[in-house]
């Protein structure tokens, strides 16, 4: 997947490339960490599931500036006083940077840091977009999974939204961070080969409407997949489309409800199914489900197997985007660290490179978490944040996705149950460590002091 992200250096705001041709003509140069992070969690959740860090690494790894690109960039009249040397700058722009991240599959709170970048200043600045675009978007989606999978009380829940996605590429990922949220797979055909993630399909109504008879359609279909045969019965009449696979003698794997009220559908589908020995045979369920919608149908009784989960899935229709940020915390300068830290109102962001400590108890269930400053120790408490990236390079190779999955998995039963619940859930405890507030307060007051030096 490499060759996908070379010859994205475009893949960035303006301003990233006004900036760092700034600091290339002012022979700015200093070392700079980024943290990105998320400020607060929507309303519509109580956790968030990080995902996205192999696409973030890959890009790193990858990213350069081709010579149409340079060219591009040269024509834009904001570049126009900006030197030859800027460009040649960026035809051997490399990253070399190291990255701090949290592992995929960790659940994570608001303001906690995903991930860190320390790099010389331009090659931090210009990957931003990027990073948060990719890492924001799959762990929004594998929130989203996580919250749906957990309802669906350990029947299969299958990813069906590329068809609903923002674009091709944003339903290639979102069937990734899906399967990462603990979906049992995808109908994308490409993410199955891509990333290795089962792929399941059934059949559309075009299908059985091409042909005369319903019931032709259903015995031609299963006729060629024989242990894969998922009939969908609600092109005409569900329970007449029953009687007629009855009838013929189908032995269908599954048979899928589209619409109509899913509750009595499935107990009377049930129903007839067992009368006439078909016991194996599952039902699925989809059309506009959701975490609430499955949880109400599973409350209620029904019968369903399986789920198929498309819009409110790929979309996290109820919360559609996040508010990640990724800002300066630190340079380093010739007379040591300068830590950095915006003070505007309700957007405080804190100083220093950051470790999330996560405190367990006895029985292994998490109970807070502190956000402090990388060098402080707690014996009791894991550590979040892991080297992930050094000289522009992966430390290790990045684990499979199944291994992400179970990783997901294990640790969101860890999370309070309480903090896992779809309504009134109990916000999970996040603080600042005192040697951060107090980090913070000293640099406040250092750059007021510089401010009133300027101005007296």
């Amino acid at each position: 997947m490499a060759d996908s992200y070379n010859h994205l250096g475009l893949f960035t705001d303006l301003y990233e490339l006004t900036m760092a041709a700034a600091y290339f003509e002012n022979k700015f140069t200093a070392k700079a960490s980024f943290e990105l992070f998320v400020r607060s969690l929507p309303r519509e959740r109580s956790f968030l599931l990080s995902a996205g860090l192999d696409q973030a690494l890959e890009y790193l790894e990858n990213v350069r500036f081709g010579d149409e690109e340079i060219e591009y960039l040269r024509r834009q009249p904001v570049f126009r006083q900006i030197s030859d040397g800027f460009f040649d700058y960026l035809r051997d722009f490399r990253f070399t940077g190291e990255v701090w991240a949290v592992p995929e599959g960790t659940p994570v709170f608001g303001e906690e840091p995903l991930l860190r970048v320390t790099a010389p200043i331009i090659q931090a600045q210009v990957v931003e977009t990027f990073l948060l675009s990719t890492l924001t978007f799959q762990t929004m989606i594998a929130s989203k999974a996580a919250r749906v999978v957990g309802t669906a009380e350990r029947r299969n829940v299958v990813e069906f939204g590329s068809r609903r996605a923002h674009g091709p590429g944003a339903g290639l990922l979102a069937a990734r961070a899906s399967y990462i949220g603990g979906c049992a797979g995808t109908s994308n055909v490409e993410a199955g080969r891509r990333f290795g993630i089962p792929v399941f399909g059934t059949m559309a109504h075009s299908f059985v409407m091409a042909y005369a008879k319903e019931e032709e359609a259903f015995q031609r279909f299963q006729q060629l997949f024989p242990e894969h045969s998922v009939l969908l019965i609600d092109t005409y009449a569900t329970l007449t489309a029953i009687d007629k696979i009855i009838q013929k003698k189908l032995r269908p794997t599954a048979v899928r409800l589209d619409s109509g009220d899913l509750l009595d559908l499935a107990v009377r589908v049930r129903r007839k199914l067992d009368e006439a020995g078909l016991n194996q045979t599952r039902i699925f369920a989809s059309g506009d489900l959701d975490e609430f919608t499955i949880a109400d149908l599973l409350a209620r009784g029904a019968p369903i197997d399986a789920f198929g989960v498309g819009t409110a899935l790929a979309t996290s229709k109820d919360a559609p985007t996040l508010g990640g940020v990724y800002k300066l915390v630190d340079l380093e300068s010739e007379t040591g660290i300068l830590y950095r830290a915006k003070f505007s109102e309700e957007k405080v962001t804190y100083p220093g490179p950051k470790q999330i400590f996560r405190f367990p108890d006895a029985a292994g269930t998490y109970r807070r978490d502190i956000i402090g400053r990388q060098s402080e120790k707690y014996s009791d408490a894991v550590c979040l944040l892991e080297l992930v990236m050094r000289d522009g390079q992966r430390v290790a190779p990045s684990p499979q996705i199944e291994e992400v999955q179970r990783r997901a998995s294990e640790e969101l039963k860890k999370i309070p149950a309480t903090c896992r619940r779809l309504r009134d859930a109990t916000p999970y405890p996040v603080t600042f460590s005192r040697d951060l507030e107090n980090l913070l307060a000293t640099v406040r007051q250092q750059t007021l002091k510089v401010a009133e030096a300027e101005y007296s």
